[in-house]
């Protein structure tokens, strides 16, 4: 009868051996990807002949001084209100309903139309026909509007 088997060796593998198993390996990825590696050698060389792979190389070895520059860059004042600029005016954006910004946007655009018709035909405005425009209902909404906002920004300054 056999002998029953109480351990196991795992076979080590030297590191000569690992080198050729990686090498075997990637022999095998080159020639499954052969037109993916013609590809980004042809990249490489493109880059090499413009001349980028060696600015990326300076620049890479310059770290230290770019990132100085760059971090000096950002902290200017105009930059750094431009930054806070921003951030106010996304917080502002976030705070508005995205209906009445449309709603309002395609007012705008259909007040620039009129306006631009008006502008053709050169008519005069008297003092009349302007007291008669505040019977036209697009146009009382339109002023309801603008005075309901004068008082909302008012009030928004006074805080």
């Amino acid at each position: 009868m056999a002998v029953p088997i109480t351990s196991i060796k795992k076979q080590q593998l030297t590191e000569e051996q690992l080198k050729e198993q990686k090498l075997d390996n990637l022999k095998q990825l080159l020639s499954d990807h052969e037109e993916a590696v013609n590809q980004v050698f042809t990249i490489m060389a493109e880059l090499n002949d413009i001349g980028a792979l060696e600015a990326a190389t300076k620049l890479l070895e310059a770290k230290e001084e770019v990132a100085h520059v760059a971090l000096g860059q950002l902290t200017r004042k105009p930059v750094t209100n431009i930054i806070n600029n921003l951030m106010g005016v996304a917080g502002a954006l976030t705070e508005l309903n995205p209906e009445t910004t449309t709603k309002l946007i395609e007012g705008l655009n259909a007040g620039v139309d009129e306006a631009n018709k008006a502008l053709e035909s050169d008519e005069k405005v008297s003092a009349f026909k302007l007291v008669k425009m505040l019977n036209d209902p697009d146009v009382n909404r339109a002023l309801n509007f603008g005075v309901h906002f004068l008082k909302g920004l008012g009030k928004g300054l006074k805080e």
